[in-house]
């Protein structure tokens, strides 16, 4: 479909450092630290899947011309 395989391993890369952060913050008994930790990269994720899902639908509306 021609995702872009860095976005991919962006995202990949975001989950592996929220993770391992909300680890070290849950280790040291700061778990409310880590809940916003992984709130705020969850939101980041979804925003860059957002995105993605927008060129999509560029792309679908330029395949069946509705550009208006």
């Amino acid at each position: 479909m021609g995702v872009d395989i860095n976005t991919i391993f962006q995202i990949a890369g975001v989950g592996i450092i929220v993770a391992f952060l909300v680890t070290v913050l849950e280790q040291m008994g700061k778990k409310d630290f880590a809940n916003w930790v992984t709130l705020i990269g969850f939101i980041y994720i979804l925003f860059m899947v957002a995105s993605i899902v927008q060129d999509l639908f560029q792309k679908i509306k330029s395949v069946f011309l509705f550009q208006g």
